[in-house]
This record gives C-alpha cells, structure tokens and sequence, in this order.
C-alpha cells in the first residue's frame, strides 16, 4: 500500500486506500512523519480505508500526540462505518475529530 501526501487548506494531508494493519502500519507511520515535519496540522484521510486494526490506531495516536506536543492539531476524515466502529468500540471517537470529508477536517482544524 502507498500513502499520499499532501494539503488542503494549509494543512497537511495522509491519504491511506484500502486495508491498514500490522504489515503497512511503518509505512503509515513513515508517511505521517513526513507530513508532520511539514505542517503542524494534520488530516488523516481514511475515506477509501475498509478495515483497520489496533496497530493502524497506535500510529494515529502517536500522530496525535506528536501534534499535541507541537500545538498543531489532526483531524480524521472517515466515512466507512466499520472502520468508524473501531474508533468508537475503542473510545478514541471522543479523542480524535471524525469527519466525512477531508475539506470539513481541514476546516475545523
């Protein structure tokens, strides 16, 4: 799996496409790096995402704290209800910002 990099109002974007686990989980984390040592803010765009495990949430959350760290902020892009599921069965839909689209992210970042 590639991850795409880039921007939408300012901010940076990671867009992931299919399934993420254990076996792509570094090159999500790699991706995210990248992305943050470019912008302060971060939207992690999970709308083409299917499945998700809990080692793809490690990386969210060192994503997430690595923003908190620097005073930037990260905002999630997701449409897919199993993937939506995970967030909330984990809680984390009370830490991380759930949106439908990559432009409400960045807007509300």
């Amino acid at each position: 799996m590639a991850f795409t990099i880039g921007s939408a109002g300012g901010h940076g974007v990671v867009r992931a496409e299919g399934e993420l686990d254990v076996g792509n989980a570094p090159a999500l984390r790699e991706a995210v790096g990248t992305a943050l040592d470019q912008h302060a803010t971060l939207v992690i765009d999970l709308t083409a995402v299917t499945f998700m495990d809990s080692v793809t949430l490690g990386v969210l959350i060192g994503a997430y704290n690595r923003t908190r760290e620097t005073g930037g902020g990260l905002a999630v892009a997701c449409t897919d209800d199993r993937v939506r599921r995970v967030f909330r069965i984990t809680g984390l839909d009370k830490v991380f910002a759930l949106y439908d689209t990559v432009e409400a992210a960045a807007a509300a970042l």
